[in-house]
């Protein structure tokens, strides 16, 4: 009789190209497991999909499975479900152990082979569910339990050389997008077909600077009217109209890394309320990217910037907070929430961060000027300041289009 396994190796195929050197992953494991050492934890499950990529390169899909990453003193494992195959092994940096799903739960027996038992064991407080945090603590009868969440995401807050290279292309391409969203728009097009364009544009660029990579999730939001209120409205059939606020927003993922490139446009003609939102935007925005160096904290960016706004009585006006971290994150997975403009983050700027500026004011329907306006560049902080790595322009100079 055959018999079917709980988990297994199958390591089809010889490794890939990954994203970095694996000098980088070695690093960032080395930095990982001082960072365990430090906490107590003799091992760490790791389970959601920034952590598992950034340590290993393997950018998971879970489709309802569950993923980990199982790290110790020794052993670095990637868990990937049978219904990938090879490719987990193929994309991991490290080793990978497929589990299968002949039997219920066999991913926690692929964990607990690497993992053991009795072991101090640190997992990702805000990510890991309550389920199967109970399957955790069943399987691998853990000695206790710590939240390593905070500490790999304060690593990860910190670029590398190699990663900022990744960004700053990711940058160019998001640009790349944004010429191509904006020789689309004209009268009578919907937004869709706005958004096909740059997101096809994106994507022929990332093929063509990383020929070695996955090609997945790259997105466009393009806004136009009443839609351009919400910073994360999803595109529609609208179609353009001779005088719309637009609001342009490419997102390029290259191998998990996040880029954007958001910029507020009009069609035709801006009238004169409009006008002097936008501008008051404009220069909330420069004022924000002047604020950024090191030495400075997000919560006392966010106190000028917010004092800049109430000065000319549009703070009500405001929606979020103005930027946040770059890095392993998308609109599925992924945040550095440590690392973002807002009233309650004490986190000081320090060289190797890369953080947004974008300011966004929304005027409701009703009032002259109504819709959303938002910019937004990338920055680098540098030891004496930053460098913005955003090269497409902003401003009624340049986005009153079509």
């Amino acid at each position: 009789m055959t018999t079917r396994p709980e988990f297994h190796r199958f390591h089809n195929g010889e490794k890939a190209a990954l994203p970095f050197a694996v000098e980088e992953y070695e690093d960032r494991l080395e930095e990982l497991r001082e960072r365990m050492e430090s906490a107590g934890a003799t091992v760490a499950v790791l389970t959601s999909m920034h952590n598992i990529a950034y340590y290993s390169g393997f950018l998971y899909c879970s489709f309802g499975r569950p993923y980990g990453l199982v790290v110790t003193e020794t052993d670095c494992v990637t868990i990937s479900a049978g219904i990938d195959a090879g490719q987990p092994w193929r994309r991991s940096f490290c080793d990978n152990i497929t589990y299968t799903d002949w039997t219920r739960d066999n991913f926690w027996r692929a964990v607990l082979s690497v993992a053991g038992t009795g072991a101090i064991v640190g997992y990702e407080g805000d990510h890991l569910t309550l389920m199967q945090r109970d399957k955790l603590e069943d399987f691998l009868q853990p000695l206790t339990m710590l939240d390593l969440s905070y500490s790999t995401m304060n690593q990860r807050m910190y670029k590398s050389p190699a990663e900022i290279e990744l960004i700053r292309a990711g940058a160019a391409v998001a640009d790349v997008g944004g010429y191509a969203i904006r020789d689309a728009i004209r009268e009578g097009v919907r937004e869709i077909d706005v958004a096909m364009a740059g997101r096809d544009a994106m994507e022929l660029e990332i093929a063509s600077r990383f020929p070695d990579a996955e090609y997945r999730d790259t997105w466009v939001w393009f806004q136009s009217g009443l839609n351009t209120d919400g910073a994360h409205n999803p595109v529609t059939g609208r179609v353009l109209q001779r005088g719309d606020i637009l609001s342009l927003n490419t997102f390029p993922m290259i191998s998990g890394y996040y880029t954007a490139l958001e910029r507020t446009l009009f069609l035709g003609e801006v009238d004169a309320a409009s006008l002097k939102i936008w501008e008051a935007n404009v220069a909330a925005h420069e004022y924000g990217m002047s604020l950024l160096k090191p030495g400075e904290s997000c919560a006392s960016i966010t106190g000028q910037i917010n004092a800049f706004l109430a000065e000319r009585d549009l703070l009500q006006y405001r929606t979020f907070g103005y930027g946040h971290s770059f890095g392993v994150l998308s609109h599925f997975y992924g945040r550095e929430a440590g690392l973002e403009l807002r009233e309650d983050i004490d986190t000081v700027l320090e060289p190797g961060m890369v953080i947004s500026m974008e300011p966004m004011l929304t005027i409701p329907e009703g009032l002259p000027g109504a819709g959303g306006y938002r910019e937004h560049d990338i920055l680098v902080i540098t030891e004496d300041g930053n460098e913005n790595i955003t090269g497409f322009p902003y401003g009624p100079e340049s986005n009153v289009v079509g």
